[in-house]
Order: structure tokens, then sequence, then C-alpha cells
């Protein structure tokens, strides 16, 4: 489920700038809610070792803008997109599975209460084979059911997010039926400092196999020229994992966060 500068310096130019009254620590709290009424955009670049049968490397940046859509008075929907962008070498047989582009779409929607506790959110996900090569997608469209609840006291937020993939259309030879479970546990540190640790994990229940990444991520924010921005970098390892998928990685990116004024 994973060139982005010239994006960059085009959200930088259209950017709102950081109210007066907004705090960096609240900000960053609103950041640790996946359904929060916060449009944010992370660029949010990982890079995993030893994968493939002669421990190669993979390089994607998944850009995941987040908007909220306010229904009425009760309600937000929430629209959330990952689209990878993919360089990777040395994952396959025989020099094969090197490959550039883009990789398939998943888009989320949540339905979330305006006023919760504790806070959620459910909705369709649904995944578009947008993938550019062979190598980076299955060439398979997917729906499924989304769903996320967590808890926010005081600087702590923890909860879990989830979804699960069907695919329903497609000319792709691999079948898509997979369970994606996010738990997560963030710190806000004062001066806009954010501690977590997740898991990112996957069930694939046409292999019968686990993947199971661990994230320790460190989050800064940080107003350039009046617009905030979250700054991140952190280190992962895989817990489980198929023979041929990585052993660790590296997580690091920022994100641009437009509060409402």
């Amino acid at each position: 489920m994973h060139h982005s500068l010239a994006f960059s310096l085009g959200l930088l130019a259209v950017a709102s700038t950081l109210p007066a009254n907004a705090d960096g620590s609240d900000l960053a709290k609103k950041l640790s809610n996946p359904v929060s009424d916060l449009i944010s955009v992370p660029i949010q670049g990982n890079l995993d070792f030893g994968g493939g049968v002669a421990g190669g490397q993979r390089f994607y940046t998944n850009v995941q803008p987040v908007i909220p859509i306010a229904l009425n008075d009760d309600w937000n929907l929430i629209s959330r997109t990952i689209l990878p962008v993919v360089d990777q070498e040395g994952l396959g047989f025989g020099g094969t599975g090197d490959a550039f582009g883009l990789g398939d779409t998943v888009q989320s929607f949540f339905f979330s209460p305006k006023e919760s506790d504790p806070i959620w959110g459910i909705g369709p996900v649904l995944l578009f084979p947008t993938a550019t090569d062979a190598f980076l997608g299955g060439d398979k469209w997917g729906v499924g059911p989304t769903g996320v609840v967590l808890k926010q006291d005081g600087p702590w937020t923890y909860g879990a997010l989830g979804n699960h993939l069907w695919d329903v259309a497609g000319s792709g030879s691999s079948q898509v039926n997979a369970t994606f479970i996010q738990p997560f546990l963030a710190y806000n540190a004062p001066g806009g400092w954010t501690f977590t640790i997740n898991s990112e994990s996957t069930y694939d229940w046409a292999n019968h196999q686990w993947t199971v990444p661990v994230n320790l991520i460190v989050s800064k924010l940080q107003p350039i020229g009046g617009q905030p921005v979250q700054f991140f970098g952190g280190i992962r390892y895989y817990v489980e994992k198929p023979d041929t998928g990585p052993e660790w990685g590296l997580r690091f990116g920022l994100t641009f966060l437009f509060p409402k004024s």
C-alpha cells in the first residue's frame, strides 16, 4: 500500500498562513488523529533494505492528501489518498523486478462525527490500478470496508486504523484479499514534537502470510514563512515478512498543514 520537489513548491506557493492563535502542539496533536478536520498533505519517503532474492532495495514516496469535508453540523467526510511513486532494484530473479513509476492508489473515505469520545470513523476503501509498470501493481480494482477508532488523553493519542480489500475486477493474475491493521501510539511533547510507534501490518489471505513492520517515528512541527510544516523521520524493523520481504527500512518526509484561518 505506498519528482515531489515541484509538487512541494506548488503547495508552498498556495499555502495558507498559520493562524495567530494556533499552537504548534495543538496542530501536532491534530495530525496524530487520522480523522481530524485538518487539511494536510504528507509526502512520505520510505526506503526498505534486504528484499528480494539478492538483498535488493525499494524506495517509494507516498503522496497522501487528507481532506475533510463538512457534511452538516454533526458529520465530516474525511478523504485519505495514498499515491505511491516507486523505485525498486534487485527484487526479482535474474535482474528482473527493477522498475520506476506509479504504484496502485488506495483511496479511503471515513464518515466521522464532529464530536465523539472515543473518536471514530467508518467508510469504504477503494483500490485503483494506477501502476505504470507490472512490477509495481497488481492490475486489479478493489473495494472493502475501513474504520478507525482512537482516544486522545492529554498528550497521548492511541488507537487503531484498519481496512480489508477484495479485488472485484481487473486482468491481473494475483488475487487481492488482504487485511490491513495499524495500531498506533503517539506522545505529543511541548514545542511541536511528536514521538510515535505504530505497526502497519498486512495479512494476505490468498497466501496466508503476515507482513508486520514496526515503525519508530520522531516528528517536529516547524512553521516556515508562516506555513506550518511537520518534518519527520524514523526507522522500522520487519518482525514478520515473506521470505523475499525486506528486513528493515527508513521513513522520512514532511507534511504540509492547512489549518482553518
